[in-house]
């Protein structure tokens, strides 16, 4: 019996009251990717499969996988974190962009360390500029969820 201030507890018998579950989906252990599904799911995402389409291919071959889609996500940003060495992105870029021979130029603000401006521009550009110096396109959008 274990009691506190206002509750008691009494076991009259240690064993369940209930059947098993007939459905395994949404409990954290069958739900679990095994050894080999994550290990299939860094060579689909190698080969740029989406999550989504991952989670088909689990459930065609298995027909009783109770892996959700946010175990797949969850993996999948697991092993693009451990791929960028736990960088964030702009060190990513940056580191990137040295070992490929891009020339750079960045601001910071004066106020804080951060980064306020960047330039990332391949050699062919630079080259492009130096010989049309009065021609220049600039392409400053980036891709957004809208």
């Amino acid at each position: 019996m274990a009691t506190s201030e206002n509750w008691q507890l009494f076991i009259h018998n240690g064993r369940h009251n209930h059947r098993i579950a007939v459905y395994s989906h949404g409990h954290a252990q069958s739900a679990r990717l095994t050894e080999e599904q994550l290990q299939q799911t860094e060579q689909y995402r190698k080969s740029h499969v989406s999550p989504r389409n991952i989670l088909r291919f689990f459930r065609e071959q298995d027909i009783g996988c109770a892996v959700s889609a946010q175990k797949i996500y969850n993996s999948v940003a697991k092993i693009k974190r451990n791929r960028m060495q736990e960088r964030n992105t702009v060190e990513k870029v940056l580191r990137l962009s040295v070992e490929r021979g891009y020339t750079i130029f960045h601001r910071n603000r004066e106020d804080r360390n951060v980064l306020s401006d960047i330039v990332v521009a391949h050699p062919t550009s630079i080259a492009m500029i130096r010989t049309w110096l009065y021609v220049l396109i600039m392409d400053t959008t980036y891709k957004t969820n809208k």
